[in-house]
């Protein structure tokens, strides 16, 4: 269930609204920044809202609205962005709707992806300019791969948005130097207050045995958590098939998952996705429980500041309220796969700065083992600073983003900082779902949702391997085990197509996924009723090591059923690294050209999902060429797109 919109006050000159889209974080960080300077600046309002708990009717009442905006999969605006830009683009607004609004748009992207770098943030400035608002400044243009990341551009974009704003409103923004050489030395108070209770006050363990429950509250109970969440989980799922897909010795590990509800059936239906909460280690909770001097089992509420006055051991709604710390670290920050942002560093600075100068004025180092605990002290607050600084941001991009460092290990880094709890809440990333294709059809398997799922690992640096959260944790359950796992169902952007709609379908790696639901549910379908066929393409490097699902193709594509060739159906698979030239799926269509025009021409719905790097513009340029071969028009693509028929699900 969506969270109600959030409203800041009625507009006013003195009131600066930042809106971001964020798809992995990396906006939302950027719009904290600029929301943080800002507020250093003197403005005396500032809000920084998500697109989606904002109410883009109430836009024409704002003065000065700042966007940031990063482009997923390809060119989509990010799924918290979706509603805002529908609203965006009715046809019953105009130009003088927004001509009050002044605005400016910062993107992040991936130049890497050339076709569609920073295409949500360029086109959402060209739309708000249609409207009639008018821009602050140019559109400021975030690149990945550039040698600090996003930081790069944000830092000059954002700092002649000031001087724009002072030069035209130095009400709304009257102190630029404060911004440029900010004072960490008045940080002023974290944004999250965190209330302890005594053990007298703490409810029994019995109060807080009801998983879906506990879930629900930790994270209901986390300001940047409280208005993107589903509440409690849908389902909590066991683990009963793990089965791995490819050869042991290969270098990718993709499993075959199959979870249930042994009580009751699952709703779902092909084309969404399942969302699931991963578990932390447990030896990663404890050890950023110890490593911040904390009591695991003592019982706390957080809230953000602002909200009523509440006494120490009185919560809101009755003992209820509160939670188990550890618990509450476990389900809700990410300490231990996460990298922070850079204003984590700032805050990390500020506190070894007031260590630094207790020791000095307290305490006199008599000893060499002293001195040299002062030394090292010394030079970890002068690394922090540098950090910290614009001269020290390609050196931070390479400790912190590139080599990956969580923050359980950027504390380790740095013993001798102690932060308070109450920032490591607000400034430690939250621990969010992970969204998987559903790879099952919930005709064949009311009670059961499989998953096809890649297993991370990654070299971040030579001697660093990391791994991904969730797949790693999904792949060491055991299906004996008790372990459940928190799910939710979410609409996915793939379709479900009508039975008698041919397909043409395009999934190399684990792009099969959701292709593996397609056609189970039409062999389900088609025990019923008669169903149109299905023409798919599937791709890997070998067809010894990563043949994923092959058996399952095998039996589908055998005559009278769903993949058969007699009907005009068919499977096919490219195996890139079989021979000396690489063969992809795009060869493969070429290959059967004459198959896919008669499939296009018979009404085919196509679909296309898989790695957003160069797959997806390489199968639609092969399409393209097979239609224009035959006669057809070149927009006969476009056609599909805006008749639904065309349809992508890419990730990087």
């Amino acid at each position: 269930m969506a969270p109600p919109p959030q409203h800041p006050p009625p507009a006013s000159g003195g009131r600066l609204l930042v809106l971001y889209a964020s798809q992995t974080g990396h906006a939302e960080e950027a719009a904290g920044r600029v929301g943080r300077e800002a507020e250093r600046g003197g403005c005396p309002a500032v809000h920084v809202l998500s697109m989606d708990s904002f109410d883009p009717s109430r836009l024409p009442g704002e003065r000065s609205v700042i966007f940031v905006v990063s482009t997923a999969g390809q060119g989509e605006p990010p799924d918290s962005m979706k509603g805002f830009w529908r609203y965006l683009l009715k046809k019953n607004l105009d130009a003088p709707w927004l001509q009050g609004l002044r605005y400016a748009v910062f993107g992040l992207g991936d130049s890497g992806y050339l076709q569609t770098y920073n295409v949500a943030a360029m086109k959402l400035r060209k739309r708000l300019s249609q409207l009639g608002a008018k821009s602050i400044i140019g559109i400021g243009l975030g690149d990945e791969q550039a040698s600090s990341g996003y930081e790069k551009a944000l830092g000059p974009w954002v700092l002649s948005l000031w001087k724009s704003l002072n030069r035209t409103n130095p009400s709304l923004l009257p102190r630029i130097p404060d911004i440029i050489n900010p004072n960490l030395n008045n940080l002023g108070d974290a944004k999250v207050e965190v209330i302890y209770y005594s053990s007298d006050d703490t409810p029994q363990d019995s109060t807080v045995s009801d998983s879906k429950k506990l879930i629900g509250r930790a994270r209901s109970m986390h300001p940047a958590l409280k208005f993107h969440n589903d509440g409690e989980p849908q389902y909590m799922l066991k683990m009963v098939t793990n089965e791995r897909l490819t050869k042991k010795d290969s270098e990718r590990d993709v499993r075959h998952f199959e979870l249930e509800d042994p009580s009751s059936a699952v709703r779902y239906q092909v084309g969404d996705a399942l969302e699931i909460l991963p578990s932390q280690n447990p030896s990663a909770v404890n050890a950023f429980i110890k490593r911040c001097n904390l009591d695991p089992d003592c019982y706390i509420t957080i809230r953000a500041k602002g909200g009523d006055e509440v006494s120490k051991g009185s919560p809101v709604n009755g003992l209820m309220d509160c939670i188990k710390l550890k618990t509450f670290v476990a389900l809700t920050m990410d300490v231990a796969s996460a990298s922070p942002g850079r204003y984590f560093y700032e805050i990390m600075s500020y506190f070894a700065t007031v260590q630094h100068e207790k020791e000095r004025l307290h305490c006199f180092a008599t000893t060499e083992d002293e001195k040299e605990r002062l030394q090292k002290k010394r030079l970890q607050k002068e690394r922090l600073e540098e950090f910290a600084s614009p001269e020290g941001r390609d050196i931070l991009y390479q400790y912190n983003h590139k080599e990956g460092r969580t923050v359980l290990e950027v504390l380790e880094d740095f013993p001798w900082v102690h932060m308070p709890f109450e920032w490591l809440v607000q400034l430690t990333p939250p621990l969010k779902k992970r969204a998987f294709s559903v790879s099952s059809s919930p005709l064949a398997h009311p009670n059961q949702i499989h998953l096809t799922v890649s297993v991370v690992s990654w070299l971040a640096t030579p001697f660093r391997r990391k791994h991904g959260l969730c797949s790693t944790w999904l792949a060491g359950l055991n299906p004996n085990e008790e372990t459940r796992v928190p799910c939710w169902i979410h609409l996915g952007s793939l379709p479900p197509p009508d039975s008698s709609t041919p397909l043409v379908l395009i999934g190399p790696g684990t792009g099969c996924a959701p292709f593996r639901a397609f056609v189970e549910e039409r062999a389900a379908q088609r025990a019923r009723q008669p169903t149109a066929q299905i023409l798919f393409f599937f791709g890997c490097r070998n067809e010894d090591d990563d043949f994923l699902h092959r058996d399952f193709w095998s039996h589908h594509a055998q005559d009278n059923r769903v993949l058969s060739l007699k009907e005009g159906g068919g499977f096919f698979a490219a195996f890139s690294r079989d021979q000396p030239e690489k063969v992809y799926v795009q060869h493969k269509i070429r290959e059967q050209s004459a198959r896919v025009l008669n499939m296009l021409c018979s009404g085919a719905a196509v679909y296309v999902a898989g790695s957003s790097t160069k797959m997806p513009a390489d199968v639609r340029a092969a399409l393209e060429e097979v239609v224009r071969k035959k006669g057809g028009d070149a927009g006969w693509l476009r056609k599909l797109e805006r008749a639904g028929k065309y349809n992508t699900e890419t990730w990087s």
